[in-house]
């Protein structure tokens, strides 16, 4: 699906579209406080019905990494498809630290979520 564009806001959200549409999207939190190292945080991933088993999903995880990297962010991905998709590319999604992680968590339990 080569019509595929991003648009990220570089705080909260990488969203997919196709035209002026959008069709999935991951919500995320960026990590940037010391002691703890700049990263970004992936909670949800989302895609359109209308779109699912088009690799979307796939493709905004590869974005998403991809652009963490461009601003020298780790990723740390507690959304389980992220976490998944991870794992099967790990040449694409360098594991976090357990110390990123433990702090992303602690984040995100402080956090509301419906502010994403």
């Amino acid at each position: 699906m080569a019509d595929i564009e991003f648009d990220d806001d570089g705080r909260t959200r990488l969203r997919a579209l196709l035209g002026q549409e959008q069709v999935g999207q991951i919500a995320y939190f960026v990590l940037d406080e010391p002691p703890t190292a700049a990263a970004r945080v992936g909670v949800h991933t989302e895609v359109d019905p209308a779109h699912q088993g088009e690799g979307i999903a796939g493709m905004l995880a590869a974005e998403f990494y991809r652009r963490a990297a461009e601003a020298g962010q780790g990723v740390v991905p507690l959304c389980p498809y992220l976490k998944r998709w991870s794992l099967k590319h790990p040449e694409q999604a360098p594991a976090p630290t357990e110390e990123l992680t433990a702090r992303a968590k602690a984040v995100l339990s402080q956090d509301d979520p419906a502010t994403w």
